[in-house]
């Protein structure tokens, strides 16, 4: 797959943003966003090692989005011994959707929320750590927010595609998840994936990506690294598209899960190649 790089910025005004990503959709990588943040330098791995090293961190690995596992954590380990483990090379083990502002509050004075648009969501503040070529599945953010993610020390890959494509990505009805791999696509399993339109970039330390609400996105670790991600909202359809995902999460996806097991997923399995096939016609 080709894919369209995702521009990048630098010296953005908020009247910018607004006018040419905010309001049409657009993604957009700053690579100034965040220069004047404490944490762009303060956060390092021997720092958090150093301050924070004893706090008991949450893992999950590569079946986080397995039917019968819906989000289960993996394992629990010191936050110090899991930061060697990063850096030392590939593992699977990430912390995923962390509030580490619960667990140490001060951290929050490092950080700034941005101006470049309003509605920020400020109390949730969620980081992210992974090993080297560990991945987060293609998939789009249940609560419909725009993501502002910012990157620490190392780099990321990262491919998103419109909401438009969804048919082509093969979306799990009642999900917000694809099975598609955008690196290595089974194009015989998905070969509608073939005609799908997607953006790619590499995020580096000190840049933020903007990922408008209901875009899909897929993450690969290059190197051991970690993130933080900002939410934002700017209509209340956002919010009760949100609020309809959630229930469609929690009642019909998980509910029929634990009904009918391995069936719903071939259901699912089924309808999302039904409606994929419809888009090569």
């Amino acid at each position: 797959m080709q894919y369209t790089p995702i521009e990048k910025r630098s010296g953005l005004t908020r009247e910018e943003f607004l006018e040419n990503y905010l309001k049409p959709r657009r993604p957009v990588i700053f690579t100034d966003l965040i220069k004047d943040w404490p944490a762009t330098e303060k956060w390092t791995f021997d720092w958090f090692r150093k301050h924070h090293g004893d706090l008991e961190v949450p893992l999950v690995d590569n079946h986080i989005h397995d039917p019968d596992k819906y989000f289960q954590n993996a394992a629990t380990m010191p936050f110090g011994e899991y930061l060697s483990l990063i850096e030392a090379g590939p593992t699977d083990l990430r912390i995923f959707l962390f509030d580490i502002f619960k667990k140490i509050p001060e951290l929050a004075n490092d950080i700034r929320f941005p101006t470049i648009m309003d509605g920020f969501v400020k109390n949730y503040k969620f980081m992210f750590f992974g090993g080297q070529n560990s991945e987060v599945n293609l998939h789009y953010d249940m609560d419909c927010s725009h993501v502002f993610l910012s990157q620490f020390q190392t780099r990321k890959k990262i491919i998103i595609f419109p909401p438009e494509e969804s048919v082509r990505l093969y979306q799990h009805p009642f999900t917000v998840m694809s099975h598609v791999h955008p690196l290595n696509p089974d194009l015989d399993r998905f070969p509608a994936f073939k005609k799908a339109n997607g953006y790619e970039g590499i995020l580096e330390h000190g840049e933020t990506i903007f990922i408008p609400s209901l875009w899909w996105h897929y993450i690969k670790y290059i190197d051991g690294g970690f993130g933080l991600a900002l939410r934002a909202n700017d209509s209340v359809f956002t919010l009760l598209k949100g609020g309809m995902n959630l229930a469609r999460h929690t009642v019909v996806d998980k509910g029929m899960n634990s009904l009918l097991g391995p069936r719903w997923k071939k259901w699912k399995e089924d309808k999302a190649v039904e409606r994929a096939e419809s888009a090569l016609v």
